[in-house]
């Protein structure tokens, strides 16, 4: 483990070494620096990482040395979405380091900015834009996402002022928006968090009180056989007489062929020909090509 003395050490000769060689102070394990020392070291490590070449061991020492060292930044800044509840902070914390490599590749010492102040916004920014684009439950486009936001704080700040909760009209006059536009916003927002149907669905024990999954219906099995025959109906009424008398006797009655036949007075053959054409004069109107 790398103590605050010997970081204080390897900064005062790594000084010294830089000047006539590319090497610098060896840190077994960059995030077990302190973070004062960490801040110190890394303007040291920045301003080598200028001047080496992209690609060689000594570029890839300093730049995953600078990570470790400034993995407590990524730490700082995840704390505060640790009550956001649809995350793994674990993700939170990748998507942080994220943006702190980001910072440590596009920081310039020339602007005397400190480090910290300018790999902060980057890892805040990485994270939020991970909440952003991967928590919704329900995908919906980046500016019902945005509006979300803003109807959040407006729901807010006119419910402290009118001491009851703001009307579409309100919101809309707010965010000097159309009351369509406010209530596309309010649908879209019922997308960010999905309800299990298993949630009880009163205050009641959760032991007792009927789920969301008791209330809902089943599919009907005879719903298809409905809609089958409500599209069949019409069809029937374009047949004659005659065809009709015959779908009629073959599966209202479930009279077989021979006995249609008798009824008719017409052969068994002639009315297996006569049940064929028919059918297929339905199934013609049922499945239009």
């Amino acid at each position: 483990m790398t103590s605050s003395v010997d970081a204080r050490d390897a900064i005062a000769g790594a000084t010294e070494a830089a000047s006539a060689a590319d090497d610098l102070p060896w840190i077994e394990d960059g995030a077990k620096v302190a973070p004062n020392d960490a801040r110190a070291m890394s303007r040291l490590f920045l301003d080598r990482l200028q001047v080496l070449e992209e690609g060689t061991r000594e570029y890839q020492y300093a730049r995953n040395t600078l990570i470790e060292m400034n993995l407590s930044l990524v730490s700082f800044a995840a704390r505060r979405f640790r009550n956001r509840g649809s995350g793994d902070m674990e993700d939170v914390i990748q998507v942080g380091t994220i943006g702190l490599i980001k910072a440590i590749d596009r920081f310039d010492l020339t602007r005397e900015v400190e480090f910290t102040s300018f790999a902060i916004p980057y890892i805040t920014g990485e994270i939020k834009r991970f909440f952003r684009d991967t928590t919704w439950a329900v995908h919906v486009p980046r500016r019902l996402q945005e509006l979300r936001v803003d109807l959040a704080k407006s729901k807010e700040t006119l419910a402290t002022e009118l001491g009851r909760t703001p009307t579409v009209k309100e919101l809309a006059a707010h965010l000097k928006l159309s009351e369509d536009e406010i209530i596309e916003g309010l649908v879209a927002a019922n997308g960010y968090v999905a309800g299990s149907i298993d949630t009880p669905s009163s205050d009641d024990e959760a032991d007792s009180a009927p789920k969301y999954a008791d209330t809902m219906g089943d599919d009907d099995p005879a719903m298809e056989l409905f809609e089958d025959l409500h599209t069949l109906a019409p069809l029937l009424q374009q047949l004659d007489d005659r065809e009709r008398a015959i779908i009629e006797m073959r599966f209202g009655q479930e009279l077989t062929q021979a006995e249609i036949g008798q009824e008719l007075h017409i052969s068994q053959m002639h009315v297996s020909r006569l049940l064929n054409r028919i059918l297929a004069k339905l199934r013609t109107g049922l499945l239009p090509a």
